[in-house]
C-alpha cells in the first residue's frame, strides 16, 4: 500500500505546476503520474473541495502526459498498471486507446475488462473481471479492481459484491477507494440485514471520511439501507439506531424517524411505532406537517396496545389536511380498528358488553376474527402505499 505520505511527496511537484498552469515535470513515469492523481482523490475523501475542483483537471493533464511519453516506458508493469487505475480512477478511455497497447506489461483481462467498464459495457466487463482475485495483484491495482467488481455485481451477486467492497477497503484504507467502498457498501449490507456489519460500517465511515465531498451519497445510501429493510424494526436494537442516526443533521433525522415509525406500523411493530414516532415529536416544531406525522404514529401505537383511551384522543386531535395523502387512508383505518375492537361481541347481550372494562390493558385482537381479518386486508392494501424507498 502506497502511503499518504509518500502520495503527498510525489503530489508536491505537480500541484506546483499546476497551480502555475505549467504541464507535469517531463520526468514523471505514468504510474509517478497516477499516484498523483490518488493524492488529489484522497484529499477529495478527506472534504478538500480545492482538490474536488482540480482533480479533472489533472486527470486531462496525466492523459496529455501518456500520450507524450516514450513508447519504451509502457514496457515497465508499473506503467501498465497506471494506465488501467487511471481509467478507473475518471481517466478518459479515448485517450487509453491512443496508447500504444502493444508496448504494454499488462493482463489483458485487466485492460480490457477496465475498458469496457468505463464506456459501459457493463456485461463484458463482468465477465473479464469476475475471476480476477484483488488480493493477488499490487494493492494500489487490486483496491481500484475491487472497487469496480463491487458496483458490478451488487444487483446480480450481492453477497460477491460485499466480498470485493470488503476487499477493496482493506487493500486502500484511508484512500478515496475506501471512502467509496463504503458508500457503496452500506446499501448492500442493509439489503442483506446484517446489523452488526451495517452499523460497524457507518462508524467507520463517521469516524475516517465524515467530511468527505461525498458524504452526503453516504447518508442517502444509509438510509435507503435502514430504511428498504427491517433492520430498524427490531425494537432491541433501537437505541443503536437512534445512536447512528445522531450522527446525522435534526431534518434528516426528523425525516428518518418518521419513515421509520411508518413502516413499523404496517408491519405491525408497535413498540418502534411508538418509539419512532416519540423521537419524531422531539424533533419536529409545532404546528408542522411532521408534528402531526408524529402524532399520528404515537397515537395509532397507543391505540392498538395498551393506552386505548389516550390513542384514540390523540388520533381524533390530528389536524387531517397537514397529513400526507397516503396517510390518510392508514388513519382511517387504524381508528376504524380503533373502534371495531370496542363493539361488543356479535350474539353478545347488552349486560357482557357493559362489562367490558372501559380501557383494556392491552387490546386482544385475536377475540374477534372477523375484526382481525378485516385489519389484515385493510393494512395489506393500504401496504402498497407505504413504500418510503428512500428519505
Amino acid at each position: 500500500m502506497i502511503s499518504l505520505l509518500r502520495r503527498a511527496v510525489w503530489l508536491l511537484p505537480f500541484m506546483a505546476a499546476n497551480a502555475l498552469a505549467q504541464p507535469a515535470p517531463q520526468g514523471s513515469e505514468p504510474y509517478q503520474l497516477v499516484r498523483a492523481l490518488q493524492a488529489v482523490q484522497d484529499g477529495i475523501a478527506n472534504g478538500d473541495t480545492a482538490a474536488h475542483g482540480s482533480h479533472i483537471s489533472l486527470i486531462r493533464q496525466i492523459g496529455e502526459k501518456f500520450l507524450a511519453a516514450d513508447p519504451a516506458v509502457w514496457s515497465n508493469p508499473r506503467n501498465g498498471q497506471a494506465v488501467v487505475i487511471y481509467l478507473l480512477s475518471g481517466g478518459a478511455p479515448q485517450i487509453v486507446r491512443k496508447l500504444p497497447r502493444d508496448k504494454m506489461n499488462i493482463d489483458e483481462r485487466l485492460f480490457n475488462g477496465a475498458l469496457a467498464y468505463v464506456e459501459g459495457r457493463q456485461e463484458e466487463a463482468r465477465e473479464l473481471l469476475k475471476e480476477i482475485k484483488p488480493r493477488t495483484i499490487p494493492s494500489g491495482l487490486g483496491g481500484q479492481v475491487a472497487l469496480v467488481q463491487g458496483a458490478l455485481f451488487a444487483r446480480a451477486e450481492a453477497s460477491l459484491a460485499i466480498e470485493r467492497l470488503d476487499d477493496a477497503r482493506l487493500l486502500l484504507p484511508g484512500t478515496l477507494v475506501e471512502e467509496a467502498a463504503l458508500r457503496r457498501e452500506i446499501l448492500l449490507v442493509g439489503q442483506a440485514e446484517d446489523f452488526d456489519k451495517f452499523e460497524f460500517l457507518t462508524l467507520a465511515y463517521i469516524r475516517h471520511y465524515r467530511n468527505s465531498i461525498y458524504a452526503g451519497d453516504f447518508w442517502q445510501r444509509f438510509s435507503a439501507g435502514l430504511t428498504q429493510s427491517s433492520l430498524a424494526l427490531d425494537e432491541r436494537r433501537f437505541a443503536r439506531i437512534s445512536a447512528l442516526l445522531e450522527q446525522i443533521d435534526r431534518a434528516s433525522r426528523l425525516k428518518l424517524y418518521l419513515v421509520i415509525a411508518r413502516a413499523a406500523m404496517v408491519r405491525g411493530r408497535l413498540t418502534v411505532t411508538r418509539l419512532a414516532g416519540e423521537r419524531a415529536l422531539t424533533l419536529s416544531a409545532d404546528a408542522s406537517a411532521e408534528r402531526e406525522r408524529a402524532h399520528f404514529f404515537r397515537g395509532a401505537s397507543r391505540v392498538l396496545t395498551d393506552e386505548y383511551d389516550g390513542g384514540l384522543a390523540e388520533l381524533k386531535a390530528l389536524d387531517r389536511s397537514k397529513l400526507p395523502e397516503r396517510d390518510v387512508p392508514l388513519l382511517n383505518a387504524t381508528v376504524q380498528l380503533a373502534l371495531d375492537v370496542r363493539k361488543p361481541f356479535a350474539g353478545g347481550s347488552a349486560a357482557a358488553a357493559d362489562k367490558l372494562p372501559a380501557t383494556p390493558a392491552r387490546l386482544d385482537l385475536a377475540s374477534s376474527t372477523a375484526t382481525l381479518a378485516r385489519a389484515q386486508k385493510q393494512l395489506g392494501e393500504l401496504e402498497l402505499l407505504t413504500k418510503d424507498r428512500r428519505p
